[in-house]
C-alpha cells in the first residue's frame, strides 16, 4: 500500500506515523518546513470540554496519546495539565454548561460544574461578579506543538516514512473517479508519484488541494491572533487556560511570568490567502484582548505590557468540526479542525489509517464528519469555540 500524505503539520505527521505503523509505504510532502504552517502558530491546547459528543470522543482518545507521548516517542513535549476553566456570563449559557458537563462525564471526562466562587480555587483573581457558572477539567492543559512535531517526525522516519520538506504538490491525477497519483515540485524539478491513496492534511490549504483533484471542500482559512504579555499580577503556572466563552476571550500562564491572551472579537471573519496573510499582531486587537482579559480576571489591567505576538490560521468549516472521510476513491481528507487540529491529531491519525486499511473505523461515528453533512442538513453544532 503506497500512500502520499500532503501536509507536514501535526495532523499529517501523526497520520504518516500511524499509516507506516500498519505497514504502509508512506511519503510525506510539505511545501515549507515541518510544522511551519498552522501548527507552529498554535497555542497547543488539549481539552475535552466540548459541546458535541464526537469532539469529546476525539479528545479522550487523543489525550491518552498526549499523556503517554514521552513514553511512546521518547520526546518531552512540555505537557502541562493545569486544566481548562470555561466561564459563563448568562444563565442560558450556564444551563448549557450543565448539559455539556453531564455529557462529558458520561463519556468519561473528569469535568466539574462550578459556581464562580468555587472557580477561584483554580483562578484566584477571577472577577466572580461577572459570571454565573464555570466548568473545570483538571486533565486538560497544553503542550509545545513544535516538540510534538519533532517527536512524530522522528518516529515516522524510524518507521521508514520518506519526509520531503520544501516540496509542493502541484497536481493530482485521477483514473476515472479514483485518485492515482500526484505531481510534485522539489528544487525546481517536477516528479510524478503514483500512489494508492493521497491524504489531504494541508489544513488552511486543504480546499486548494481538493480542487486539484476536481472536488470542493467547505474549509476556509481564517486569521487568528495571540499575544504574549507581562501581566499586572503574575499568573501562577497552576492557573488553567481560562476561556470567557461569551466574549471569546482567553488567557493562560506562560513561562517566566508572562501570560498569553487571545480571542477573536471582530464580527467580520473573512477568509484570507494562506500564503499572503499578515503574520504579525495588530496592536489595536492586542489592546482589546488585554482589556477583555482584565474584565475576566485581575491579573490584567492598565499596567499589563504587550511583549510580542503572532497570527496564524484556523481551517474553519461551517460547523467548526473537521472533515474526516474518503472524499473521493483514493483521497482521504483530514482537515478543517477549526482550531482543534493539534489536540485531535492522535485520534485523527488512527481514523485515517483505519479508513485506508479497513474502509471504516470503530473509534468514532465518522459518518458525522463527512462533507455531505452540509448538503443534507445535518451539520454539527460546536458551541465551545475559542
Amino acid at each position: 500500500m503506497r500512500v502520499l500524505v500532503c501536509g507536514g503539520g501535526i495532523v499529517g505527521l501523526a497520520a504518516a506515523h500511524a499509516l507506516a505503523d500498519r505497514g504502509a509505504d508512506v511519503t510525506l510532502c510539505e511545501q515549507g518546513s515541518l510544522g511551519g504552517g498552522s501548527t507552529a502558530r498554535s497555542a497547543g491546547g488539549i481539552r475535552s470540554q466540548f459541546s458535541t459528543r464526537i469532539n469529546v470522543e476525539l479528545s479522550l482518545f487523543s489525550k491518552h496519546v498526549w499523556n503517554t507521548f514521552e513514553d511512546r516517542f521518547d520526546v518531552d513535549i512540555g505537557l502541562r495539565t493545569s486544566g481548562y476553566l470555561f466561564l459563563a456570563r448568562s444563565e442560558s449559557v450556564a444551563e448549557r454548561f450543565r448539559d455539556d458537563v453531564q455529557m462529558q462525564r458520561d463519556l468519561g471526562a473528569e469535568t466539574e460544574f462550578l459556581d464562580p466562587g468555587a472557580a477561584t480555587e483554580y483562578c484566584p483573581e477571577l472577577n466572580t461578579e461577572r459570571f454565573r457558572a464555570a466548568t473545570y477539567n483538571p486533565t486538560d492543559g497544553f503542550a509545545d506543538p513544535n516538540l510534538a512535531v519533532q517527536g512524530y517526525a522522528e518516529a515516522a522516519r524510524g518507521l521508514g516514512v520518506e519526509i520531503r520538506p520544501k516540496t509542493t504538490v502541484t497536481d493530482i491525477h485521477r483514473s476515472g473517479d479514483r485518485v492515482v497519483g500526484v505531481d510534485i515540485v522539489e528544487n525546481g524539478a517536477t516528479e510524478r508519484i503514483d500512489v494508492d491513496y493521497v491524504v489531504n492534511a494541508t489544513g488552511a490549504w486543504s480546499s486548494r488541494l481538493a480542487e486539484m483533484a476536481g472536488t470542493t471542500l467547505p474549509i476556509s482559512p481564517r486569521r487568528r491572533q495571540i499575544a504574549v504579555v507581562a501581566p499586572s499580577k503574575q499568573v501562577p503556572e497552576s492557573v488553567p487556560l481560562t476561556i470567557d466563552i461569551e466574549t471569546g476571550s482567553y488567557f493562560r500562564p506562560e513561562r517566566d511570568g508572562a501570560a498569553i491572551v487571545g480571542g477573536h472579537f471582530a464580527e467580520d471573519d473573512h477568509a484570507v490567502d494562506p500564503d499572503g496573510y499578515d503574520r504579525n499582531i495588530e496592536m489595536e486587537w492586542a489592546a482589546e484582548a488585554v482589556e477583555r482579559a482584565a474584565d475576566c480576571a485581575a491579573y490584567f489591567g492598565p499596567e499589563t505590557r504587550i511583549k510580542r505576538g503572532w497570527a496564524g490560521l484556523y481551517a474553519v468549516t461551517p460547523d467548526n468540526h473537521p472533515i474526516l472521510e474518503e472524499t473521493l476513491p483514493g483521497l482521504v481528507t483530514a482537515a478543517g479542525f477549526s482550531g482543534h487540529g493539534f489536540q485531535h491529531a492522535p485520534a485523527t491519525a488512527r481514523i485515517v489509517s483505519d479508513l485506508i486499511f479497513d474502509g471504516e473505523t470503530d473509534l468514532v461515528d465518522v459518518s458525522q464528519l463527512a462533507a455531505n453533512r452540509f448538503e443534507n442538513g445535518s451539520p454539527l453544532d460546536e458551541q465551545s469555540v475559542a
